[in-house]
């Protein structure tokens, strides 16, 4: 009986689900398959979906996700020209971290998710200031990297995707929630395909 009765909430808050959130899904997973296959147009999907989403968080009370979307607004814009430019100059188009630029990509993603944790926990009314914080955090790191067209930003998103289940799911955003279980398979596939074209690239630097 209980879990007919999950099932049922989740049924009702998908009906209940706001036109805003359907849009704001839809365009999300067209940027991430888009990204993963490095279409430029990604950025005009994300853009959309940035838009739509800092709407919704604010209204279910993610501060931390609704700030964060103001944040990939800028990024879709910088992302947009950056991956135009190097598209015009023919430049490698996939790099990765060196080990000295993995422990400073950490350290900094957790600065960030403690400071933001705080000032959630004192500033607003959320009621997951740290989670919130640290969701936002890891997702503000993956789309400084991707921006960047470094690989491991898939290995970012596929974390925080996973962490971010729950979080929507207890917030009552079903939609979100079964959405951030797409992308994370997307961004499963975005890793393996920038990879092998990563290791490609190496290849024939080195013939």
């Amino acid at each position: 009986m209980q879990y007919l009765s999950i099932g049922q909430n989740i049924i009702q808050g998908i009906k209940q689900t706001s036109y805003l959130e359907w849009l704001g899904a839809v365009t999300t997973i067209a940027c991430v398959y888009l990204a993963a296959r490095q279409n430029i147009w990604n950025w005009l999907a994300g853009i959309i979906a940035v838009i739509a989403y800092m709407v919704v968080f604010f209204q279910s009370g993610l501060f931390g996700d609704a700030y964060l979307q103001i944040y990939f607004l800028g990024t879709g814009i910088y992302g947009w020209y950056f991956w135009l430019r190097k598209k015009e100059r023919q430049e490698k188009p996939v790099i990765s971290l060196s080990h000295k630029e993995y422990l400073l990509v950490l350290l900094t993603t957790l600065l960030l998710s403690g400071l933001l944790g705080l000032y959630l926990q004192h500033f607003t009314s959320s009621t997951v200031p740290y989670i919130d914080g640290f969701c936002t955090s890891v997702s503000f790191m993956a789309q400084l990297l991707m921006t960047r067209k470094i690989l491991q930003n898939w290995a970012l998103w596929v974390f925080v995707d996973i962490c971010y289940v729950p979080l929507y799911i207890y917030k009552n955003l079903y939609v979100t929630a079964i959405l951030y279980l797409i992308l994370l398979v997307l961004a499963i596939i975005g890793y393996i395909d920038w990879n092998k074209e990563y290791k490609a690239q190496t290849l024939s630097g080195k013939s």
